[in-house]
C-alpha cells in the first residue's frame, strides 16, 4: 500500500537560499513555484494523504523527508533537468523509492531522462499520474499510454496519450513546501493562475505545441475566478499591503479562445475583484477591440506581446505568422486601450548581427513597451528549430539553456550576440530610466520597474559570467 508521494521542483544553476536580495529581485534566488506540478500535488493530495511538493524556487529540499517516500515525481523544464538529474542520482543512492520524472523536457527529451530514472510521464499528467499511482498500488503493469520505461535496457514508449479535458483543479498551495510563509513576507512572489494551454500556432521554436498540443484546453470562468480569489488571499500580507498587487495569469496565449477569454473576463468583472492583473496574448489581440476594453475594465494593465522579432524574414525564418507592421498597430490599438505593453524579444536570428541590441532599445522607446524580457534563441529538444540547429549548437549544458546564447549566429559571433543583450537591458534599464520612473510613473508602475531595474541587474550578471567562455570559442575559430 502506498502511504507517501513527494513532489519536486528542482531549481536551475542557483537555487533558493536566504538573501536580502529575495526582498526585491525576482528570479535570482527566489521565484513563484511551478503551478502545474502544484496542481499535480493537489491531484494526488485526493489519492494519498501524504503529498507534499517542494519548490527549490522557494526552499531547499529535506532529503530527509523525501527518502522514505514510496514514489517521487520530479518535474524538469530543460534549464533546470541537470539540476533535476542530479537530486534523482543523490535520492536512488540512499532511497528505494520508484522515481518518475515529468515535465516539458522529460516529456520532449526522454530518451536522455529515462536514464536517471524509473519511468517519465509524458505530456500533461493530471489524468496518468493517477492511473500511475493506481496501477504502482495494485501492482498492474504500468502500460497505458504517455509512459517511458526500460526494459532488459530497451526503451519502452507506450504511445502518445489523449490531454486531458478536464484541467479544472485549482492547486492547493499550501502543499508546497515554505510557499504560505514567502508568499505573505516578499512581493517577489506575485499571485499566479493559468487558466488554459496549448496554442494552435506553429512557431518552430515553441515548446508549448509540443508538449501542450495545439488544441486550446480552457478551465471553466467560474473555476478561473476562483482560483484568482484563493491566489490572491494566499499572497495577502499579514500587517501591511502588497506594493505588488498583481496577478499574473500564466497562459502563453490567453486571447486564442476568443469566447472563453470573453466569458473570463466578465466572470472576473461580474466577481468585483479589485486587483490588477496581467497576461500575455499574440499581437492579434491588440485588433480586438471588445476584448481590450473588457481587460481595461477587469483590471488589466498590461499585455505581454511575443513580438520576438524586428524584421519580417526572422519572422518567416521561425514560421511565426507575423509582420512588424501588424506588431506596430497592435501595440498602439493596446495602449490606445489604456493597457501597457510589455515585450518579449528573441535574438540569433540570421538577419541579427552587431547593433541589434540598440535597435530594440529603440523600438522599445518609440513604442512606450513598459518592460521587456531579451533572451537568445531556445532550442528545446524535441522542437523544430532545435532539430534544424544541431548542429550549430556550441554545447548541451541545459542550465545555460535560460538566455544565453547557445548556438553560433550567422551574422555575429556569439560572445558578441551575448553582450547585445547585455546592451540592451543596460539601456533600457539604466539609473536615469529609473529615476524617471520613481518620479513621474504611476505607483504600480513604478513599483515594477524597481523590481525589474534590479532583476535585469542580476540577469546581466549572468550574462557576463558567461562572456570569457563565449569570447573563447570566437578566438578559437
Amino acid at each position: 500500500m502506498l502511504k507517501k508521494i513527494r513532489f519536486i521542483e528542482p531549481g536551475n544553476y542557483a537555487p533558493y537560499k536566504r538573501s536580502i536580495a529575495n526582498m526585491y529581485t525576482y528570479n535570482k534566488y527566489i521565484r513563484n513555484p511551478s503551478t502545474g506540478l502544484n496542481t499535480l500535488t493537489t491531484i494526488v493530495k485526493n489519492i494519498i494523504d501524504d503529498t507534499l511538493m517542494y519548490s527549490e524556487s522557494i526552499s531547499k529540499i529535506c532529503f530527509e523527508d523525501v527518502y522514505d517516500a514510496d514514489i517521487i515525481f520530479i518535474s524538469i523544464n530543460t534549464f533546470n533537468a541537470i539540476r533535476g538529474y542530479k537530486i534523482a542520482k543523490d535520492i536512488k543512492s540512499s532511497s528505494d523509492a520508484l522515481i518518475v520524472f515529468g515535465g516539458m523536457h522529460a516529456s520532449l527529451n526522454y530518451t536522455e531522462t529515462i536514464e536517471y530514472c524509473d519511468y517519465v510521464l509524458t505530456g500533461d499528467g493530471d489524468e496518468s499520474i493517477v492511473e500511475f499511482i493506481c496501477a504502482v498500488e495494485n501492482n498492474a503493469p504500468v502500460d497505458f499510454p504517455g509512459v517511458i520505461y526500460k526494459q532488459e535496457g530497451k526503451i519502452i514508449n507506450t504511445g502518445k496519450r489523449e490531454q486531458p479535458g478536464n484541467i479544472d483543479t485549482i492547486p492547493n498551495r499550501n502543499l508546497v513546501y515554505n510557499y504560505s510563509k514567502l508568499a505573505k513576507k516578499y512581493n517577489t512572489l506575485w499571485p499566479q493562475v493559468h487558466a488554459s494551454r496549448g496554442c494552435p500556432h506553429n512557431c518552430s521554436y515553441c515548446a508549448v505545441i509540443q508538449h501542450f498540443g495545439r488544441k486550446i484546453r480552457t478551465r471553466t470562468p467560474e473555476n478561473v475566478v476562483q482560483d484568482i480569489k484563493e491566489a490572491i488571499e494566499f499572497h495577502k500580507m499579514k500587517f501591511i499591503p502588497r506594493l505588488t498587487n498583481v496577478v499574473w495569469l500564466t497562459d502563453d496565449n490567453f486571447a486564442e479562445n476568443r469566447e472563453w477569454a470573453i466569458s473570463v473576463l466578465n466572470a472576473i468583472i461580474k466577481s468585483n475583484i479589485k486587483y490588477n492583473f496581467s497576461v500575455q496574448a499574440r499581437f492579434e489581440t491588440g485588433f480586438d477591440d471588445e476584448i481590450l476594453d473588457l481587460m481595461k475594465k477587469a483590471g488589466f494593465i498590461e499585455l505581454a506581446l511575443g513580438i520576438e522579432f524586428l524584421d519580417d524574414d526572422s519572422f518567416k525564418e521561425f514560421n511565426k505568422e507575423s509582420t512588424y507592421s501588424a506588431i506596430i498597430k497592435s501595440i498602439k490599438n493596446i495602449q490606445k486601450h489604456g493597457i501597457g505593453v510589455r515585450g518579449l524579444f528573441i535574438v540569433g536570428a540570421e538577419s541579427d548581427k552587431i547593433g541589434i541590441g540598440d535597435k530594440i532599445v529603440k523600438f522599445v522607446e518609440e513604442n512606450h513597451i513598459k518592460g521587456v524580457l531579451i533572451q537568445s534563441m531556445f532550442f528545446t529538444p524535441g522542437t523544430l528549430v532545435y532539430e534544424q540547429n544541431k548542429d550549430n549548437l556550441i554545447h548541451e549544458n541545459w542550465e545555460r539553456y535560460d538566455g544565453n546564447v547557445v548556438h553560433y549566429p550567422k551574422n555575429i559571433k556569439p560572445h558578441e550576440l551575448q553582450q547585445e543583450i547585455i546592451i540592451a537591458s543596460r539601456k533600457i534599464y539604466s539609473v536615469k530610466k529609473l529615476v524617471h520612473s520613481i518620479l513621474y510613473d504611476k505607483f504600480i508602475d513604478k513599483i515594477m520597474f524597481i523590481g525589474e531595474f534590479f532583476w535585469h541587474m542580476s540577469i546581466r550578471a549572468d550574462l557576463k559570467s558567461e562572456m570569457k567562455y563565449l569570447k573563447n570559442l570566437s578566438d578559437e575559430c
